[in-house]
């Protein structure tokens, strides 16, 4: 490709409304442009990288065993009412009815879809296994687009699902696209971990999320260094601080702590350690009769160390051994009911002299904790030297409802766990039967009687990809793609390409030398300044660039600089194409 022939359309400034690197570096060299709230176009260099990304996920899935198909954007509501989903997806599904007053969906995934091809097409054991992909246009209604492609409304999502005969075989599903997500972004270039995950709206029970290593992630990304452990911050297990309760050596005893409302400012005003501190969460669950209508809600205080925070995940997978729980959905309580049952407003509440009966439930630490300081449920006071046992009731529950901090011992026993930044980009899912049940997909098993698909599904974020790899992949002059997927891989910049006919040669030589050895290369023939020509390769982030002038040709010299490196390295003319491919093999 030559520059005069494609369309390069870089700005020295990026956008006002572009906040983070990857939206003003993709604004700025010109792969994006945005048309509305969420949403952008793709201009012909950032379409490059995404077919890239593209290819390479084909290539693994198709060795992987999948199988390619389109389904329609647009997809009746009829399917997603069958799964409940219609309703229940909130106002991310963006809903519409057609001129016969017929309603619709424009897709954000496509579970009920895939279901209904395969409840109609794959009717025996023998057509299965079977796992079904796209690449396709996706729309999420988000409240608040923003970050450019990283949060979009519409973006390019690769979706897949597998169809299994039993729970043994959807394993082995769910392994090999593990594998060959691994092998996909191990091919894209890209620091990334594969973490256990929370299945969230989606359903099922077996998760991992791939998330792309980056200091401006959205997630937080938890990870023994001298193991295998890795787990998303919603799904890691936070173990007990205390290998035991230590017996009680402090009287109970009730503190004026005037004005003090937080666990810091109370073991700050006691000389005491936070982590000597029990912090109060008061929760509500509602039930409903059949007209929506609340007729009982039950509140539930729960109960973690100072010094942690409560992880919401977790709370809400709780269960009582009675069935009771806040499996159903939680919220928090108000104020009135925190009044109602422990006589005051937060700030001083605790589980000791309650008005009216809570659940309690504990977190493995602070049940193992001796001589601790809680709210008094008075204004103005707390309570200090409470024990188990002793001051008050063993808790309902003891459970792991809080968020792990750097440094806390590994669930697997095999060191301590540490925490970075991480922007999901894939997903892996092990539905189980959630989905073939409620649309009752079905195949004729060797007994010949009718049995419910087992499900896998799994996504990777095409274009959130690109986001991903600039906020991982960056400096201060531009993007720094990796070789595999950047839009170009060897620019050549000739300087007086348009004035000198010794510079124009060679350089139109060893581009039909690239070309002819399947490098994806650009010759930059514009005729730009040589500073400007090289601000916008270095913006843009081509991995590979070579300088032709004429008082370097007349020395036999070209110039050779990788977008990571620091200076430029003379090359003779005569081995300029050796070293170019021995560089290119090692990328």
């Amino acid at each position: 490709m030559k520059a005069s022939q494609f369309f390069i359309s870089t700005l020295k400034e990026a956008p006002a409304d572009a906040e983070i690197a990857s939206h003003k570096l993709m604004m700025r060299a010109g792969l994006i442009r945005k048309l509305g709230a969420g949403l952008y176009n793709y201009m012909p260099m950032g379409l490059r990288v995404i077919r890239k990304v593209e290819a390479i996920i084909r290539d693994e899935l198709n060795k992987a065993g999948c199988v390619e198909l389109v389904m329609p954007v647009v997809q009746p509501a009829e399917l997603w009412q069958e799964t409940g989903r219609f309703e229940k997806m909130g106002d991310e599904l963006l809903r519409f009815k057609d001129r016969h007053d017929r309603d619709f969906v424009i897709q954000p995934t496509a579970e009920e879809v895939i279901t209904d091809i395969a409840r109609q097409e794959l009717r025996s054991y023998r057509a299965l296994p079977k796992n079904f992909y796209q690449i396709q246009t996706k729309f999420r209604d988000e409240r608040r687009p923003r970050f450019g492609i990283m949060r979009g409304r519409e973006f390019t999502m690769k979706d897949a699902y597998s169809f299994d005969r039993d729970v043994e075989a959807a394993g082995k599903s769910y392994d090999a696209m593990y594998a060959a997500y691994t092998r996909i972004f191990e091919r894209l270039g890209l620091q990334f971990r594969a973490v256990a995950a929370d299945t969230g709206a989606i359903g099922g029970d077996r998760s991992h999320e791939f998330q792309v290593i980056a200091d401006t992630g959205e997630d937080a990304i938890v990870y023994c260094p001298t193991s295998d452990y890795a787990a998303n911050i919603e799904l890691a297990e936070a173990v007990s601080l205390l290998a035991e309760r230590a017996a009680a050596a402090e009287a109970c005893e009730k503190v004026a702590t005037p004005g003090k409302s937080t666990c810091a400012d109370v073991a700050a005003l006691l000389g005491l350690p936070l982590s000597r501190t029990v912090k109060s969460l008061v929760l509500a669950t509602d039930e409903t009769n059949e007209a929506g209508e609340i007729v009982k809600s039950t509140v539930w205080l729960l109960l973690v160390r100072g010094d942690h925070d409560l992880n919401e995940v977790k709370a809400g997978k709780l269960q009582l051994a009675d069935g009771s729980g806040l499996k159903a959905g939680f919220r928090f309580a108000t104020e009135k009911e925190i009044v109602a049952h422990f006589g005051c407003k937060p700030g001083y509440l605790g589980p000791i002299g309650l008005k009216q009966p809570v659940k309690v439930i504990a977190d493995r630490t602070v049940a193992n904790m001796a001589d601790w300081v809680c709210g008094a449920n008075e204004e103005g006071f707390h309570i200090r030297g409470v024990n188990w046992g002793r001051d008050l009731p063993e808790p309902d529950l003891v459970a792991d409802i809080r968020n792990v901090v750097e440094g806390d011992p590994s669930p697997d026993g095999q060191g301590v766990l540490a925490i970075q930044r991480g922007i999901e980009v894939g997903h892996v899912f092990y539905l189980g039967t959630k989905y073939s049940k409620a649309m009752d997909a079905t195949f004729l098993d060797v007994d010949g009687k009718p049995k419910h698909f087992e499900m896998g599904c799994y996504g990777i974020g095409v274009t959130r990809i690109l986001g991903a790899a600039i906020e991982q992949r960056h400096d201060e002059r531009g993007i720094l793609w990796p070789d595999a997927i950047a839009p170009f891989t060897v620019v050549i910049c000739p300087v007086g390409y348009d004035r000198s006919d010794d510079v124009k040669q060679a350089a139109d030589r060893l581009y039909a030398d690239l070309v002819a050895d399947g490098v994806d290369v650009i010759l930059d023939d514009r005729g730009e300044r040589p500073g400007a020509m090289f601000a916008d390769w270095e913006l843009i982030g081509v991995p590979h660039r070579v300088v032709l002038g004429d008082k370097g040709l007349k020395e036999g010299l070209a110039e050779y600089q990788g977008r990571g490196d620091a200076a430029a390295t003379k090359v003779p003319v005569a081995e300029l194409l050796a070293t170019l491919r021995a560089r290119l093999a090692q990328a």
